[in-house]
């Protein structure tokens, strides 16, 4: 067999900076022969025989657009990775059951081999759960049209569909594994099984579901502390989920599997957010310095997120504990990467701190792609929603409310998302009850008239007297997403999910209206006569619409919409997720590739109240943050429990990062100030000393404008603004010197330098050149030389 490594086989330490001759670095571009796979043997991971440590990353295709995921993975090399982590969903592969969707975004055989031309090895987590906040942890909702269903576990009706779906998904699986060429070197069995444990033979038969069906490599299973002896399975590595390293707890791995190797497979990195709560984030040097420790014990290890992406659609899931929460559009998670894959001050500590564990060079990271700031956008039209209703929605009649899942639609697989609208006669007024059968939020109207809403915590609203005769109530329901961790998975049917009472007397003979908002209905929606100019003042719920128009390549943007009060948007046709006032999140990602030249058509749907115009800018709002930590006690009690510490901050920016240096001063909205900051958390993050001059908001200079510890001036001549004009930066035993010239803030300027006797290429992050030494060479503008 041809290795491009013949490193001999050594007993040596696992410690953090030894054993520098293994095969971590190894990379499925360099291994050309292969018959041993991912191994263990006693406390360590074997790749072909030789010790191998897993550095791996999360990320999910169906969370980013598919023209990025390449980007992403060449950030993971960058940083120091060589394992990409990710789920398989469900309910995105079978939406309908036994129709099965592997194209576009969906491509998993297309991702996975990207993963291997980029050097990544894979650990695949096909569920069937995943979890992920991602609407019923991934199992499609047409499961709960069975009212005895019994999720995750061997109940029939639960294992014969897991059958069709795994014969379908390992088709494209078994021939991506390592043993025969593939960049799959683990599977894990199911997610998280430990914290739900209602069947002692399921875990059995997941395993049994994937060996049958061809999967050869080694498999894993994944739970956090107190779940690890409950999800245990024979033949499977257990691996362990937390965010505080607490003393003793990967030793307590010992106590469940003796002479194993270590696995952390989701240290989690950041935290997601729920509507109506803060923005949550994590310190930096907090996460880094738990990474480095759990390094330091010889363990492996999986970031999750080192890339969040988006819940782009109607996909996000929920928590419910003491009261429904559901989660945000965004999954930027506080992670890595940010929400539209920037780099953040966590990604160069981590790419500091995985370059001394390998000992080697690493790949450098790739240019940040600019962010579009359109301006504002005008939605000229709308139309009602009751004007749609009859031209293109067939409606369902029934004598009792039926819930989305059990509505005879799409092949008689229910509705699995978005709203649907309860229409019934009543002849009178009176109190209007729902015993607790809203699923999960409803607006309630007469006629077209809002009376007001009903959820969880409301559940009895007065409906006026009107005049003698008939008036048509209408319940306008929205699924917020079901939920995703924890006990209740089976109840998580949606809609109006029982009787609604008025008056003590229950509601009969509907009509059922599905708004699925799939993409046909929106582009019949663009047909449909009615359209009218948007008044002053508007109440929904309406259709808006308006036309981005863009004269070169598109970039990637958000849109923000104050003044608007909650509802979905669609650009293109695409569903970029919801919006709600009540933050904390305050813009939508839209990603450059769902753009194009030219006209680019917005539909908003507004449940409420509607604004004139929507912004597209080039900075997210991710809302007022807090400090969050996640302990390992149960991560159950953790998700419902008040971050601790608290501690309120001010606007987030996610891609800034720890932001730090003398003197420094990041005006808000100030697009070069947050550049010139993204930069010095660079530096700081590289532990490097930094000193900053005063930075202005205009600069006029003509002549020597400070001295770098006696070594030379910095000469700057023409004005333009002085944000990325540092006095003095000191890099190690490096100092900067430069001679810049030109007008404004030369953002690409080219440039080279002189490190250790060799020229070197600069490269470009956020528009500021970022120092990587030996690599890179150049600082906002400034040739570095040795002192």
């Amino acid at each position: 067999m041809r290795r491009t490594h013949s490193f001999p086989r050594t007993g040596c330490s696992r410690l953090l900076f030894s054993c520098r001759f293994n095969w971590s670095e190894l990379t499925p571009l360099g291994l050309w022969g292969r018959s041993l796979g991912l191994q263990t043997e006693k406390s360590q991971f074997l790749l072909e025989g030789m010790p191998f440590r897993i550095f791996g990353g999360s990320m999910h295709y169906f969370r980013v657009p598919r023209e990025y995921w390449e980007d992403r993975m060449l950030k993971m090399r960058a940083c120091g990775l060589n394992t990409l982590t990710t789920y398989v969903p469900w309910n995105l592969h079978e939406k309908e059951r036994g129709k099965f969707d592997f194209s576009k975004n969906l491509d998993l055989r297309a991702f996975l081999s990207l993963a291997a031309k980029n050097g990544l090895w894979v650990i695949l987590r096909p569920g069937p759960y995943i979890c992920s906040e991602w609407d019923l942890g991934g199992l499609p909702s047409w499961l709960l049209q069975d009212p005895e269903m019994q999720l995750r576990t061997t109940y029939k009706g639960f294992t014969e569909a897991v059958d069709a779906y795994f014969d379908r998904l390992m088709r494209v699986v078994v021939p991506l594994q390592y043993k025969k060429g593939g960049p799959i070197i683990a599977v894990q069995v199911e997610n998280e099984y430990g914290s739900y444990a209602k069947d002692p033979n399921y875990m059995t038969y997941v395993k049994m579901a994937l060996l049958n069906r061809g999967i050869v490599e080694l498999l894993m299973t994944s739970d956090n502390k107190n779940g690890l002896s409950f999800g245990l399975v024979e033949g499977a590595l257990a691996t362990v989920n937390f965010q505080k390293l607490e003393p003793g707890l990967l030793k307590y791995l010992d106590k469940v599997q003796k002479d194993q190797p270590k696995m952390v497979m989701e240290y989690w990195t950041g935290w997601f957010d729920n509507w109506g709560g803060p923005h949550y984030v994590f310190d930096a040097d907090e996460m880094v310095n738990t990474v480095a420790s759990i390094l330091k014990t010889g363990a492996s290890i999986n970031l999750y997120m080192f890339h969040g992406g988006t819940n782009f659609g109607f996909m996000n899931g929920a928590l419910e504990a003491d009261e429904y929460k559901a989660d945000v559009t965004s999954y930027d998670y506080d992670a890595v990467l940010t929400e539209a894959g920037d780099y953040t001050s966590k990604f160069f500590k981590l790419r500091q701190l995985f370059s001394m564990v390998i000992g080697q060079p690493l790949p450098l990271p790739p240019m940040i792609e600019s962010k579009a700031s359109y301006g504002a956008i005008l939605l000229h039209q709308y139309i009602s929603l009751w004007d749609v209703l009859p031209a293109l929605v067939q409606p369902i009649k029934s004598e009792f409310p039926v819930n989305m899942e059990n509505l005879h639609l799409n092949d008689s697989i229910g509705q699995p998302y978005g709203y649907v609208l309860y229409e019934t006669v009543i002849f009178g007024g009176g109190q209007l009850h729902t015993r607790d059968h809203v699923r999960d939020r409803a607006q309630v109207f007469v006629n077209t008239m809002y009376v007001g809403e009903l959820d969880y915590n409301t559940v009895e609203l007065s409906i006026p007297e009107g005049q003698q005769g008939f008036r048509q109530l209408r319940l306008l329901v929205e699924n917020r997403g079901r939920v995703n961790y924890g006990l209740a998975l089976n109840e998580q049917r949606k809609g109006l999910i029982g009787d609604v009472f008025l008056n003590k007397t229950p509601l009969r003979n509907f009509k059922i209206y599905s708004l699925e908002m799939k993409p046909a209905f929106m582009k019949s929606l663009q047909q449909v006569s009615g359209w009218s100019t948007v008044p002053d003042y508007f109440v929904g719920p309406a259709f808006f619409r308006g036309r981005l128009w863009i004269e070169q390549q598109p970039q990637d943007t958000f849109l923000k919409l104050q003044g608007w009060e909650k509802g979905v948007v669609f650009v293109n046709g695409q569903n970029l997720g919801r919006y709600w006032k009540i933050g904390p999140q305050e813009t939508l990602y839209l990603p450059g590739p769902w753009l194009r030249r030219g006209g680019n058509e917005i539909v908003i749907f507004e449940e409420r109240t509607a604004g004139r115009i929507i912004q597209s800018v080039d900075i997210p709002y991710l809302g007022r943050t807090q400090a969050f930590c996640v302990s390992v006690k149960r991560r159950d009690d953790a998700e419902n429990q008040a971050p601790q510490p608290p501690a309120p901050r001010s606007r987030s920016r996610p891609y800034l990062g720890a932001v730090g240096g003398p003197g420094l001063q990041v005006a808000e909205g100030d697009e070069l100030a947050q550049q010139a900051a993204l930069l010095v958390a660079a530096l700081d993050a590289a532990q490097l000393e930094v000193g900053l001059g005063a930075l202005q908001d205009q600069a006029q200079v003509d002549g020597e404008a400070g001295h770098v510890d006696g070594e030379g001036p910095v000469r700057v001549k023409h004005g333009f603004p002085a944000v990325h004009l540092p006095r003095r930066v000191h890099l190690g035993r490096l100092v900067a010197q430069a001679a810049h010239e030109g007008h404004g803030p030369h953002r690409h300027l080219p440039g080279a330098a002189h490190l250790g006797g060799g020229t070197h290429s600069c490269r470009c992050l956020g528009g500021l050149f970022v120092p990587e030494i030996p690599h890179n060479s150049t600082l906002g503008g400034f040739s570095v030389f040795p002192a």
